[in-house]
């Protein structure tokens, strides 16, 4: 958690960029991005003369070299802990003219820190704007992972408060249902095939950490987790660049986050390579098949963007691999040729697990529309027995587009740590999706009234188009009704306009008086 007075120190970064006229949210974060990684490096380096000293041995991996670079200026003040000490002036001319040409320089020799700086630039000319952020950063403290990875997930929450750029954050409650739901275990290799700031990778790296805490000590583990476990891919530069450093900042040391447009480039070389997808990528329309991978057409053949990624994620898991994964309520009902399909792989190919219905205002204030949450797990050679269906109606949020905290902090995400009431349940139904999942077998038990409830593949197969829409399937309780017969009707009128026509009198009597 972080304290007030980090929160306050990173606001005063941010408002430090906006006065100093920098202010489209992402610019900001991808500034500090750099300056974060800079930072990083010369820790790294540091740490580094440190191990070779306290050895008496050379340094066996040198982040700055010895000497000057080609334009005579010595590596040394490149570093952090140098340049931050200069005069204002002095220290725009290192950091420009210096320190980012050699950020490029680290890209282009393919080192994993340098990999997402190719293209770096600083974006601001205000020489008194830079020294002040690197005063502040300085100061924060970010010695241990949790504050790191805390500091970076609240200057992230600053790009969705700030509006439109909010659509690259799923928001973090939901992340923690969905991997929660999914479990990750130690063997698992996890992608997310359009990573954005990587916040599924990130928490499912967490849960590790949390509930696998032995893995860190194994030799093959650990490094499994550092270099082979997270794989993310994006189109967008500055969201790859947010992304791994992001990873870097939650302790994961070189996660795979590159660069792919997921839906265009074939998949050869990964097909069937995941055993866990997590995912929430953008449902943007209509692509034209000419520019589509060739081997998600042969899946499913439509130019829907919502059911590429459906095939793409069918493509890259093993068998027995598993998938949670955010999709639009079209996928769901859609009645064209592609929509079946896509629904009769899930449900007659593979094993279809779970549909939880979300809420309308999850993503507010960015996008109104309704989506579910899809579970399934590829085998195949088909498995759906029961679809497990959940009504879920709040998230711990207000669903309008100010998204206000219904409970206190303590009782909101998916694991609380207090447990809810009935009343509190109404506010916060993460909580009981999780215990239900768990729980699976006594589902079956419920009515179709309730808010989970089962339904057998048969029953899905027999609607002819392999509806999921929950609300096919799901039967709602009416209050007895008491039929009146027209005479009682029109009494009943009679009476009324009686009491309205003396309501009025009565008002005429007191406005006269």
């Amino acid at each position: 958690m972080l304290t007030g007075t980090i929160r306050s120190q990173i606001d005063q970064i941010w408002n430090a960029f906006w006065s100093g006229g920098v202010s489209n949210p992402l610019s900001v974060i991808e500034q500090l991005t750099f300056l974060l990684f800079i930072k990083r490096l010369d820790e790294l380096h540091t740490n580094e003369e440190n191990k070779a000293e306290m050895l008496g041995i050379g340094m066996e991996r040198r982040i700055f070299p010895e000497g000057s670079d080609d334009k005579g200026e010595p590596y040394d003040n490149l570093r952090w802990s140098r340049f931050k000490n200069f005069e204002a002036r002095e220290m725009m001319r290192i950091v420009d003219e210096h320190v980012f040409p050699f950020l490029r320089q680290l890209g282009e020799d393919g080192s994993s820190y340098g990999t997402h700086m190719k293209d770096a630039r600083l974006g601001f000319s205000n020489a008194n704007l830079l020294a002040k952020v690197v005063q502040m950063l300085d100061v924060v403290d970010m010695d241990d992972r949790d504050t790191k990875g805390d500091v970076y997930e609240y200057m992230l929450g600053k790009i969705a408060s700030a509006g439109q750029n909010g659509q690259f954050r799923t928001p973090r409650h939901v992340i923690q249902l969905m991997v929660n739901l999914m479990a990750p275990t130690p063997k698992d290799v996890i992608c997310d095939p359009a990573a954005g700031t990587c916040g599924f990778l990130v928490a499912a790296g967490e849960y590790l950490r949390d509930h696998h805490p032995q893995m860190l000590r194994d030799p093959e583990q650990r490094e499994h987790f550092h270099n082979g476990m997270f794989h993310g891919f994006d189109f967008d530069a500055t969201m790859l660049r947010i992304g791994a450093m992001n990873m870097t900042l939650h302790g994961v040391e070189n996660p795979d986050v590159s660069y792919r447009d997921s839906l265009a480039e074939e998949h050869g070389e990964d097909a069937g390579r995941y055993s866990l997808i997590l995912a929430n990528p953008p449902f943007a329309g209509s692509l034209d098949y000419d520019t589509t991978a060739k081997d998600l057409q042969k899946i499913v053949k439509t130019k829907k963007t919502e059911l590429l990624f459906m095939a793409l994620f069918l493509r890259l898991l093993r068998t027995g691999g598993r998938a949670a994964v955010v999709v639009p309520d079209g996928v769901l009902f859609g009645s064209s040729t592609a929509h079946k399909d896509i629904r009769r792989m899930l449900v007659e190919d593979h094993k279809l697990d779970a549909i939880i219905k979300l809420p309308s205002g999850v993503f507010r204030p960015y996008a109104g529309v309704s989506t579910a949450v899809v579970v399934f797990t590829k085998t195949g050679v088909g498995g759906t027995e029961n679809v497990w269906f959940y009504d879920m109606t709040a998230d711990g949020l207000s669903l309008d587009d100010k998204r206000t905290p219904l409970l206190d902090a303590d009782k909101l995400g998916a694991v609380p740590k207090a447990p809810l009431t009935e009343e509190e349940h109404a506010k916060n139904n993460l909580p009981d999706i999780l215990a239900r999942w768990q729980a699976l077998e006594a589902e079956g038990d419920r009515p179709r009234s309730a808010q989970s409830f089962m339904v057998p593949r048969e029953e899905i197969a027999a609607t002819g188009s392999w509806d999921l829409s929950l609300n096919r399937y799901k039967e709602i309780e009416h209050e007895e009704v008491v039929h009146q017969s027209p005479a009682e009707i029109i009494a009943d009128l009679r009476a009324l306009e009686t009491e309205i026509t003396e309501g009025l009198d009565r008002l005429e009597g007191m406005l006269s008086e």
